[in-house]
């Protein structure tokens, strides 16, 4: 099999991801097709809470990307003007022991936050993290993939993949048959079933989530905060946008019954809530690797696929995509992604 580098490339799957994915490999030149079988940002995208930020306990096998995701993100902000980033700071308290770095007392907290009722005595604030529109972050990547040349196809089915020996062709679709030097599966939950049409069995978990946004009339919140009674921060728009564990299908874990209880814990941490009301609940389901570690890069039994499927997906979409871009254009082989290989789970068939 041979994975040279490309120039003609298709992108399945348009989340952020996929979105970043072809942007980043059209503003390189490639002649990029992305190819997404309902409409952009529809899935998990749709229903992320979007924090940007650094925050992982250690050892991290993705530190470097991690650690790379802020900057990352200020580069694209330089590149598309109209990619909105609200860099508001994160304040976390309650779960862990407080660390020296970033710790702040009570007097900064409530600075930070002034709406706080039962402010603790220390906390953690991250200054240099912030949360941005998951939706329209991505629309902003693919017209900037546009700008560059991609051709984008939505409501197009993936219904298979041509090859030539043991190397990927391209896809067919409900439009025709579409050539490729490289496919890359970006398809979130999906992604899995694509591989798994090309004989590789891929551990991808869809792991549920709550995801919440709420009328106020008031900001109550100034930066982003997490902890153990809520996560919650305030998109550009001013409603409020929580992130909540998915517990279970029960009639009192719905996601409506959810953001009620949700909502009162709100009001009993927040000075000021005059009235708060749900307008979304609904369960995002975000593509986990197995070893919860992303999954990025060739499969090894099949020449001229790629895989991209992670969690977090929008923390990450930024410094992947320009990663594995280079990967793909050039053959840069990139040491921060030398974790997330997909070959730790794929072996070649047997001769």
């Amino acid at each position: 099999m041979e994975n040279s580098p490309a120039h003609t490339i298709i992108v399945i799957g348009a989340g952020i991801v996929g979105a970043s994915l072809a942007y980043h490999l059209a503003t390189q030149g490639a002649k990029v097709t992305l190819i997404e079988a309902q409409d952009i940002a529809c899935g998990v995208t749709k229903t992320s809470f979007a924090w940007i930020n650094t925050t992982h306990p250690a050892p991290d096998p993705i530190g470097q990307l991690r650690g790379a995701a802020i900057q990352e993100y200020h580069r694209l902000q330089a590149q598309l003007p109209g990619l909105e980033i609200r860099w508001t700071g994160a304040l976390t308290y309650g779960a862990a022991p407080v660390p020296s770095a970033g710790r702040v007392c009570r007097s900064q907290i409530l600075d930070l936050e002034p709406n706080l009722k039962h402010p603790p005595e220390q906390a953690t604030y991250a200054a240099e993290e912030g949360a941005l529109d998951a939706v329209a972050a991505t629309h902003v990547l693919v017209n900037g993939a546009q700008a560059h040349g991609a051709t984008v196809l939505t409501q197009t089915q993936v219904l298979g993949f041509a090859t030539q020996g043991d190397q990927v062709t391209g896809v067919e679709t409900p439009r025709g048959f579409i050539a490729a030097d490289v496919v890359v599966l970006a398809a979130g939950t999906g992604t899995a079933k694509l591989a798994e049409m090309l004989g590789a069995e891929l551990p991808i978990n869809a792991s549920p989530a709550i995801f919440i946004r709420y009328k106020t009339h008031t900001s109550l919140v100034k930066t982003l905060i997490s902890s153990p009674e809520m996560e919650v921060r305030h998109a550009a728009d001013g409603t409020l946008l929580a992130a909540e564990d998915y517990l279970d299908d029960t009639l009192d874990n719905q996601p409506i019954a959810i953001a009620r209880r949700t909502a009162q814990a709100i009001q009993n941490e927040l000075q000021g809530v005059v009235s708060i009301e749900p307008e979304l609940a609904c369960v995002g389901l975000r593509p986990m690797p197995a070893d919860g570690i992303p999954i990025i890069g060739y499969l090894p039994q099949v020449g001229g696929v790629y895989v991209c499927a992670m969690h977090p997906g929008v923390m990450l979409a930024a410094v992947v995509g320009r990663l594995a871009s280079e990967e793909i254009i050039d053959g840069k082989v990139s040491s921060a992604l030398a974790p997330c290989r997909p070959d730790r789970f794929v072996r070649c068939p047997a001769t």
